[in-house]
């Protein structure tokens, strides 16, 4: 059985207040010509289906059109939630949905959502795990020990009752690492979800996912292989933040073949645009011989010593979709701002909160504010 493995979709982002719908809706429709060229026998959407709880109407349309393209080529859809999405709205519909083959489950009821295909070697389950807080879990089931995350989805899927005799394969949405802090994903820059900017009380381990043959993982925006080959972030199908200039998008397709036998091929997408970062003075960026692709999204990093005026109307001329214009010279080293990568890691989360707050507004967090801080993530579940 052949399946491709989509995540993080955002449809109906922006870059700096451009649409992104048309470049979206490009690399949807190669998506399902790659789909249609390797014969695939299902889709698996892991989560951040829309980039907003309220998507625009062009956003509705759009993912109208891509599970219309996939119903035209009779394959079944699996789909669930990440944080972006509003469950409710995203399972709208769904039992008429799934009359068509489009499984959707955007909402945690207290199970796993469980869907059965078959091929040659037999039955593959698929078990949809929509994007979930310990809270959530907890509400479930009141009596159990959940003091994380981790003890949140463990508990879950353990609810499942896996056949592990059985193919079996997951779709979630979460933070998802290896054990000891050099197995951390690595982040794209594009994420929000506070796990990845506050600490990682948020972090669930992979091997809690050891009962299934592959995990489809949506999260994080950088594709790659967590705790093992077959435990993947598929990644975003674009380029959402200049931290992703250098990543190569791509879709994993997923070759299941009898139990114990899960090959993964990266089948590598092309954008209509490309992201990229040009850094250099302006009249050497914007001379003849290094001017190209002017269609591409372009951030401009000038190392003139000196402010030009009016350089993104400049830019803008040879580059219509310039995004930002920034600098790097001596002025702007002198002046550099802490980089929060570098604040976030050994500290407890309570000491995280305060380096944000002092960064974002220039004074120290009162005991008053942090003491609101720790209230609301406790309602929330995320202990501080």
């Amino acid at each position: 059985m052949k399946l491709i493995h989509l995540a993080d979709l955002h449809i109906g982002k922006s870059l700096n207040d451009y649409s992104l719908i048309d470049d979206q809706r490009y690399i949807l429709q190669q998506i399902l010509q790659l789909a249609r060229q390797h014969q695939a026998d299902a889709v698996l959407l892991a989560g951040d289906i829309y980039d907003k709880a309220v998507p625009s109407e062009e956003a509705v349309r759009l993912l109208d059109e891509f599970l219309q393209g996939l119903t035209e080529l009779n394959l079944p859809a699996f789909i669930i939630s990440g944080n972006h999405d509003s469950d409710e709205r995203l399972n709208f519909g769904s039992r008429l949905f799934a009359k068509n083959q489009i499984y959707i489950a955007a909402k945690y009821n207290g199970q796993l959502y469980q869907k059965t295909l078959q091929d040659e070697f037999g039955p593959v389950n698929f078990y949809l795990l929509p994007f979930v807080k310990a809270s959530q879990v907890r509400h479930f089931f009141p009596e159990a020990a959940i003091a994380s995350y981790d003890d949140a989805v463990r508990l879950a899927v353990g609810q499942a009752e896996i056949d592990v005799s059985q193919r079996n394969v997951l779709l979630t949405h979460q933070f998802v690492t290896g054990r000891g802090a050099e197995a951390n994903p690595e982040l794209a820059g594009s994420e929000t979800a506070a796990a990845l900017t506050v600490g990682t009380v948020e972090r669930v381990f992979a091997d809690c996912f050891a009962s299934f043959d592959y995990v489809a993982m949506g999260h994080i925006h950088a594709p790659q292989p967590v705790g093992g080959a077959t435990v993947r972030y598929a990644g975003s199908p674009l380029k959402y933040s200049l931290a992703e200039v250098n990543n190569q998008k791509s879709v994993p397709l997923i070759s299941l073949g009898p139990k114990g036998n899960c090959q993964v091929e990266l089948l590598p997408l092309r954008p209509r645009r490309e992201l990229r970062c040009l850094k250099g003075r302006l009249n050497q960026l914007l001379s003849p011989e290094n001017i190209q692709n002017t269609d591409d999204y372009i951030y401009a990093v000038l190392t003139d010593e000196e402010p030009i005026t009016n350089a993104m109307g400049i830019f803008r001329q040879y580059y219509p979709n310039t995004l930002k214009i920034g600098y790097d010279n001596a002025h702007t080293r002198t002046a550099a701002q802490p980089d929060p990568d570098k604040i976030r890691t050994n500290k407890p989360p309570l000491e995280l909160v305060a380096d944000f707050y002092q960064m974002m507004y220039g004074c120290e967090i009162s005991p008053a504010e942090l003491q609101i801080m720790q209230q609301a993530a406790q309602k929330a579940g995320v202990p501080l």
